[in-house]
């Protein structure tokens, strides 16, 4: 049941990450994947500066849709806008 709730939330996170940064969209897949990767790159950014975006899925959509926004900014510096 974990791998459901985690699969959700990098969904989830990878959406709105690409809603709020603006560029193309990625798709499910791509969703997930930005979202889950995003999520563990937010949480290890928001350790280091000592936030807590709160507990549950809303924190962690909301840490995970931070990790997002800055793994496709990344991926557009890297490959330029299409």
């Amino acid at each position: 049941m974990e791998i459901v709730v985690i699969l959700l939330v990098g969904a989830a996170a990878g959406w709105l990450g690409s809603m709020i940064f603006k560029g193309s969209g990625l798709g499910l897949i791509g969703n997930i994947v930005v979202g889950i990767l995003g999520s563990i790159l937010g949480y290890w950014i928001l350790g280091k500066i000592g936030i807590n975006l709160g507990e549950g899925w809303i924190g962690a959509i909301l840490t995970g849709a931070l990790g997002a926004i800055v793994i496709l900014a990344v991926l557009n510096l890297i490959f330029g806008r299409r």
